[in-house]
């Protein structure tokens, strides 16, 4: 059987996105072009690998059975493709990293400080999201990896590596002063206006879950876009809110905000890693992601 190997390529990203146009995306080509060349590879093969849907395509049997061994095969051509990439050095390429406003104040300015100046030549391309945002950035290929705040839902080839422990604190401005000598209970926190993160955040669901644990409803009084967002609107004395305690740390101590003990304990968060393990990086992207492993997790194994 003579078939030409770039229709098994082709193949390999159709079945790996479920999706003609990500598999497009993904090897700068067209969706018109994608779905002939799977077309005559089904012709050439006489299988049906596909099932056509109004949500995408699924796999056929035999489309899985097919992917199964090209996934392999794929697997073996980029790890050549890596072991030859790193022969061209480090002097030049790019990093895409999807990253969160915490995990990039509190953990990552200084690695990516520390990357540039050993590899200046290295261009670094940051996309703010969210954590379900750079979950998704992952699973598409947009990004090399992200760098975000737990807890994020991931499932195969999609790995997660916990980094770095936070722990968020209760804060207020300086109208807020004498609670600082108080503690309050969640439950007295709906007598205070509340700034939280939007609905659509993991830090939003971590709290609501938080609130419903204790027969609570998060109800915020302001909602706000990013982390970055929240400590000027606690200066502007427009409510409470929860904030990493390295971000507040240096506000606290000029006394632009006080710190407002909680008698419920705040489950601790992680900085973690997210990575797709069946997504070939370019030797900059693997020594970044080296750099980080080694310098906060010296018994990890990653491929």
């Amino acid at each position: 059987m003579n078939v030409n190997f770039e229709y098994y390529r082709i193949f390999y990203y159709v079945a790996k996105y479920h999706n003609f146009t990500k598999a497009a995306h993904t090897l700068g080509s067209s969706q018109p072009n994608v779905t002939r060349a799977m077309n005559r590879l089904e012709q050439q093969i006489n299988t049906t690998l596909f099932v056509r849907t109004n949500r995408g395509i699924q796999l056929t049997p035999e489309g899985e059975k097919l992917y199964t061994h090209i996934s392999a095969a794929m697997s073996q051509i980029f790890a050549a493709e890596e072991e030859l990439s790193d022969s061209t050095g480090l002097s030049h390429g790019s990093i895409a990293i999807g990253v969160s406003e915490t995990a990039l104040n509190i953990f990552l300015f200084n690695k990516l400080k520390a990357f540039h100046m050993t590899y200046p030549g290295i261009r670094l391309k940051l996309y703010n999201y969210s954590t379900p945002q750079a979950i998704d950035a992952v699973k598409s290929g947009k990004i090399d990896f992200a760098i975000v705040s737990t807890p994020a839902s991931v499932e195969s080839p999609l790995r997660q590596i916990m980094l770095q422990p936070f722990q968020e604190i209760l804060v207020g401005g300086t109208t807020f002063t004498a609670l600082g000598s108080q503690e309050l209970s969640l439950a007295e926190l709906k007598n205070y206006p509340l700034i939280s993160l939007g609905r659509e955040t993991t830090t939003f669901q971590f709290y609501h879950a938080l609130f419903l644990s204790h027969g609570l409803e998060l109800a915020p009084d302001t909602e706000t876009a990013t982390t970055d967002q929240i400590l000027p609107l606690v200066k502007c004395e427009l409510g409470l809110a929860f904030l990493p305690e390295a971000m507040a740390h240096d506000s606290i101590q000029k006394r632009e905000i006080v710190q407002i003990s909680l008698k419920e304990n705040i489950p601790e968060r992680n900085i973690c890693m997210l990575y797709d393990c069946q997504h070939p990086l370019n030797s900059a992207a693997r020594q970044f992601r080296k750099m980080i492993l080694e310098n906060h997790l010296s018994q990890v194994n990653y491929p």
